[in-house]
């Protein structure tokens, strides 16, 4: 409803400012947390550059997933919450606990404002890393009645910290959710358009790919959806009646592989993707490297393996209609270009 007033958590994030242009179009009123209020100018300069001159109807509040300080005020007033921030660093951290205690603890924060606050909705960006990972071989496509094993083989902080976080939210609101709903968006990899220099881990690969810095390519394959779709998704999330106690998986068809997304690359962008790699990279040569880099260490599980989800809920239930993943490939690199951050010939 126009006018409404929206909370949006980690709001210099990617997937956030893409959500608060969304409610910026449908007639919002949006609040964001970021870390520090110095963060403000720069954000405000990042949505008008892409077409939102939110003045009054944006305000800030500074406040942390690992402290108490300014959940409350942040949340005052508020109609419906997105809480989008999570923690989800390009580097393996020393302790999973650095990614699992912010994750799971800032959800729990960020609810009991919203419940005391009187917020109708709280919508929590999960992750498919909160579904799909830790089993055997699956011979079916992964659904949101799927949880990722947290004791399986090979997981990471990352993985175990949304699981963890998304567990911990659903059980509050069962214990002491009381009249507030809750609903959960759990994307796979989110790409598209960036709309500056922060961008989501995923934007990362096909950077390294225009840049020339992948030499070759790991045999990993992965889910791709468009952040715009994400963003479209949580304000249905936000908004249909169905979607009160729900999961979402937002995924956009089949999933990838790095070769395919080098192939979508060079093929629809030319000249600007000469460097991108279309030779795989022997497992074997992988689990070398893992032996001296961590980061690398992260995939060796996932080498090889084939999975799939559906996003036949999302589309069932409240009609959400997303972009191709090759679409979304496309615009991501396309907006790289445009804002000078791949190091492409051409």
């Amino acid at each position: 409803m126009s006018g409404e007033l929206v909370l949006v958590t980690g709001g210099s994030g990617f997937i956030a400012q893409h959500c608060m242009l969304k409610l910026f179009e449908a007639g919002y009123r949006v609040r964001a947390t970021v870390r520090s209020l110095a963060r403000e100018a720069g954000v405000r300069a990042t949505l008008k550059a892409a077409g939102a001159e939110a003045g009054e109807r944006l305000a800030f509040f500074a406040a942390d997933l690992t402290a108490d300080a300014g959940w409350n005020e942040a949340a005052a007033g508020c109609d419906f919450v997105l809480h989008v921030a999570s923690p989800f660093p390009l580097t393996v951290p020393k302790h999973e606990d650095e990614l699992i205690v912010p994750a799971r603890e800032g959800a729990l924060r960020v609810l009991r404002a919203a419940r005391g606050a009187g917020v109708k909705r709280v919508v929590q960006t999960s992750s498919f890393a909160a579904v799909g990972y830790g089993h055997p071989p699956m011979d079916r496509a992964f659904n949101e009645h799927d949880w990722t094993q947290v004791d399986g083989e090979g997981l990471t902080a990352y993985a175990k910290s949304k699981t963890l976080a998304e567990r911990a939210a659903w059980d509050f609101m069962a214990r002491e959710g009381g009249d507030m709903e809750l609903a959960v968006v759990n994307p796979v990899g989110v790409f598209g358009p960036i709309l500056g220099a922060d961008f989501s881990t995923s934007i990362e690969i096909v950077k390294r790919m225009m840049d020339g810095a992948l030499p070759a390519l790991p045999r990993l394959a992965f889910g791709v959806v468009d952040v715009r779709d994400v963003a479209d998704l949580h304000l249905l999330a936000m908004t249909d009646p169905e979607a009160a106690g729900e999961r979402f998986l937002a995924v956009a068809g089949d999933f990838l592989s790095m070769r395919d997304i080098a192939l979508i690359l060079r093929r629809r962008l030319g000249d600007a993707a000469s460097r991108v790699p279309t030779r795989e990279l022997p497992d074997w040569l992988l689990r070398v490297l893992a032996r001296v880099d961590k980061s690398v260490g992260q995939i060796v599980p996932e080498l090889g393996k084939t999975k799939n989800a559906t996003s036949d809920k999302a589309r069932r239930v409240l009609g959400w209609s997303p972009r191709s993943a090759e679409d979304a490939v496309v615009a991501t690199a396309e907006s790289l270009v445009r804002l000078g951050l791949a190091k492409h010939r051409g």
